[in-house]
């Protein structure tokens, strides 16, 4: 294998995601000094290149045309790589969002590569890529080695930390690649958020404060979105209160629900059935909040508070605004 990583470049509010930013350290890491490139598609990739170079991405591939913004991954995995093949890279590695999860199959049909999807762990072994990855919904690890010279990976959220600033000259090359006429016809007209919610995304979320059947009512929901909001964190829920109706099912974290992986995750009357547990077990730190001490989310818990919630969530979150100053 060469040592130059290929990564792709995602925008959210015209910055560089925190995906990419993941992937990019990754890269960093896997290229052992060598180069860090990155493909970027659509009409906001210009504003990246700069973010891009400051983190250490030697050349920019960019593909402008604002019709990458309206397809979908298929389309989007033909440009990927033939950005890898101008590039020389040996490995394409995508962030952990629904988009990267989404053409890391495609792409590695289209560009005849072995693949691995949620990723926590990559090094150079052998002559070959090994990886571990969290399989059976976070009940296992499994370690696979990835042969045959090409290899694409999309990272679990969170699992890996932002690098520090690394800054080369910007450089953007244009990448000439059409759109296929087939896939012009089926254009992306809208996004329309699954429910309600004023923080971040829960699947991408750095932190996340989730509330169950312990909660009681659904007005005491606004415990968790306060506490959320000191936190800057984003809300979900266990099965009983979705199926409560207490709050919409895009709120369920479980297996029947969203799989999270947050640095820090917060489960406030919990009791932690393992229908729940496989969906936040990998999380960096997980914190929980109970009154009964035999419940089983404290024995996945890094933390944990027995106590009346009604007291521990409104101190906590009054001690939280007066730290980040919101008080």
């Amino acid at each position: 294998m060469t040592d130059t990583v290929l990564v792709v470049a995602e925008s959210r509010a015209g910055h560089l995601a925190d995906a990419t930013r993941e992937a990019i350290g990754v890269a960093r890491a896997l290229a052992a000094g060598g180069a860090v490139e990155a493909v970027a598609l659509g009409r906001e990739g210009t504003a990246l290149v700069n973010e891009l170079a400051q983190l250490g991405v030697a050349r920019t591939f960019l593909a402008a045309d604002p019709a990458w913004d309206e397809v979908g991954a298929s389309a989007a995995a033909v440009a990927v790589a033939a950005a890898a093949d101008r590039s020389g890279a040996s490995l394409v590695v995508v962030g952990g969002t629904s988009g990267g999860r989404d053409l890391v199959g495609r792409l590695a049909v289209r560009w005849n590569a072995a693949a691995a999807t949620g990723v926590t762990a990559a090094e150079r072994a052998d002559g070959g890529l090994r990886v571990r990855r969290p399989i059976f919904g976070g009940r296992a690890t499994e370690t696979r080695r990835l042969e045959g010279g090409r290899g694409v990976l999309s990272l679990r959220p969170h699992a890996f930390p932002v690098p520090p600033d690394a800054p080369v000259p910007a450089h953007a090359e244009p990448l000439a690649v059409e759109v296929p006429p087939a896939w012009r016809a089926a254009k992306r007209t809208g996004v329309r958020a699954a429910g309600p919610s004023s923080g971040p995304g829960l699947t991408d979320a750095a932190i996340v404060v989730s509330g169950g059947r312990g909660v009681r009512a659904p007005e005491n929901f606004a415990l968790i979105e306060a506490l959320a909001a000191a936190l800057g964190a984003a809300v979900g829920a266990s099965r009983a209160v979705t199926d409560a109706g207490w709050r919409p099912t895009s709120f369920q974290v479980g297996q029947t629900g969203r799989a999270v992986s947050p640095q820090l995750y917060i489960a406030v009357g919990i009791s932690g059935a393992i229908q729940h547990l496989v969906g936040m077990v990998s999380s960096r730190v997980i914190v929980a909040i109970n009154s009964d001490a035999s419940a089983p989310i404290f024995k996945v818990a890094d933390y944990g508070i027995v106590g009346d919630l009604f007291q521990i969530v409104p101190a906590l979150t009054a001690e939280v605004r007066k730290a980040r100053g919101l008080a």
